[in-house]
């Protein structure tokens, strides 16, 4: 009878495997991959758990380049925070893309929120200004400390603010990420005290709303809008949409999830058209980025499959090179 041992790689695992900088440099492979035609990656499904506020996701793609299949599931429950739990909870896995067999399983909680920062850090080193040294986070959970670390990967971040409907989340944020990233960081008492000052903008929550208004943002801005992934669902102000060069992770899914647009979309005051290109055209120099440092430059992300895939490619390689992880029979 067939048997194997798979690795079980823990959220310290990934970390030790993945810090933050590789992270970016991973994502930035992915999505030149993706935007390339080089990955299998389908429209992810979903199953509404209305009756717990949740969604679960399912997430599976491959690709030549990195030898594996990877099949992601990662469910969002809202009301977990007050359970003491997070909202974001997964589990991720490997097989072999030659065999089929399943090598590892890891930590989707962490590795979620790990690449979905890094995604963010490497739009902002593409797209942001190169003398960018200020940080908006609005939202103070998981994502936006992720956000606010691959900021600092990407750039020499001098000053940070932070917003959220939260006080006491924004507070501890504050006091934790400054101890980490040995940065100031201030806790802002509304959206406009937090982006009055900011080169970049990091939005990372579950608001169904414009999380602040157009005028609050002044040209230059670099944003990352990655709270929102279903089509009702809108973070950043439409015409703050309309006026940005608009880049997102994945066309299809994009036009298919990202409320953001498709709202605008809907109402006819944007056309599809408005996406001025993929992260990935821009990493492989197919498209230009920001020309001007008077551009609002805009990355909407919902999260695709692919950076799973790479990100746990990556944690993968290292942790049998150095012979980490848990080794459990099935």
């Amino acid at each position: 009878m067939y048997s194997k041992k798979i690795r079980i790689l823990s959220e310290e695992d990934i970390r030790r495997a993945l810090p933050m900088k590789d992270a970016v440099e991973a994502m930035k492979e992915a999505f030149r991959e993706l935007s390339a035609g080089r990955v299998k990656m389908p429209t992810r499904a979903h199953i509404d758990i209305s009756k717990y506020d949740g969604t679960a996701l399912f997430m599976p793609s491959y690709a030549d380049c990195f030898g594996m299949i990877c099949v992601k599931v990662v469910n969002v429950f809202n009301a977990n925070p007050k359970r003491g739990l997070p909202s974001i909870q997964g589990v991720v896995c490997l097989l072999d893309g030659e065999t089929g067999s399943p090598l590892a399983i890891l930590n989707g909680t962490f590795l979620t929120a790990l690449r979905t920062g890094a995604a963010s850090g490497a739009a902002t080193d593409l797209l942001a200004r190169s003398d960018a040294d200020t940080v908006a986070i609005i939202g103070a959970g998981v994502q936006g400390r992720m956000q606010l670390e691959a900021m600092c990967a990407v750039r020499l971040i001098k000053k940070v603010w932070v917003y959220d409907i939260a006080e006491e989340a924004a507070v501890k944020f504050a006091e934790k990420m400054s101890a980490a990233l040995a940065i100031e960081i201030v806790v802002a008492e509304s959206s406009r005290d937090a982006l009055q000052y900011a080169d970049i903008i990091c939005t990372a929550t579950i608001s169904s709303t414009p999380v602040f208004s157009d005028a609050e943002i002044a040209p230059g801005v670099h944003i990352n809008a990655v709270g929102s992934y279903k089509p009702e669902v809108q973070e950043i102000p439409e015409k703050t949409v309309l006026r940005s060069l608009l880049i997102v992770d994945h066309r299809e899914s994009a036009l298919q999830e990202a409320g953001d647009l498709l709202i605008p979309i809907k109402r006819g005051s944007m056309q599809e058209t408005h996406i001025h290109a993929e992260l990935g055209e821009i990493i492989s120099g197919k498209v230009i980025g920001r020309t001007s440092d008077q551009d609002v430059t805009l990355f909407k992300s919902v999260g695709i499959a692919v950076q799973d895939l790479a990100a746990a490619t990556h944690v993968l390689e290292q942790a049998e090179i150095q012979d980490f992880g848990e080794m459990v029979q099935l």
